[in-house]
């Protein structure tokens, strides 16, 4: 495993499988936990205190509403931490978001955009941590952009010519 991710609540799980499937794609090995800092403190703690032990280098935390599990995992870890905010009643993200980025000194969480494009992002973010020591990945990682760049760019000349025959 080198990418260690929780999520607070089952409900996070369709959002988390994003994560999953870009993990897969570049063939980085994950482990998914369910965790939440709130009722099960000691075990996510203990977890995010042996995840460098286990193999993890970069651990992935989804959380909603009050969205303290990157925190408590950073806390216990001096691994990066990625926190993915959850979309929840009644703020939308907002305050998953501000609980996310609103850490003290010293215990930084990284944040993605919420949802979905969070989830992948986490993954793709994790993924290049990965990639600074690993040539492979970082060569998958390379093409994966350049895919996207040739992918915009089509998109863009297909539009030119449907505007060019108006």
């Amino acid at each position: 495993m080198k990418v260690a991710i929780l999520m607070g609540s089952k409900s996070d799980l369709d959002i988390v499988r994003g994560a999953f499937d870009v993990l897969d794609d570049f063939g980085v090995k994950f482990e998914a936990r369910i965790m939440s800092a709130h009722r099960t403190p000691n075990e996510a703690a203990e977890f995010a205190a042996n995840a460098e032990k286990n193999g993890a280098k970069v651990i992935i935390c989804a959380a909603g509403m009050a969205a303290h599990l990157g925190g408590v995992v950073a806390a216990h870890t001096t691994l990066p931490v990625i926190g993915i905010p959850m979309v929840s009643e009644p703020f939308k993200a907002l305050d998953s978001l501000l609980a996310i980025v609103q850490m003290p000194p010293g215990i930084p969480v990284a944040a993605v955009t919420a949802g979905k494009a969070g989830a992948k992002n986490a993954a793709l973010y994790a993924i290049s941590i990965l990639a600074v020591s690993d040539a492979a990945l970082a060569a998958k990682l390379k093409d994966f952009r350049a895919k996207q760049r040739e992918q915009v760019l089509a998109a863009d000349a297909e539009l030119q010519a449907e505007l060019q025959q108006r």
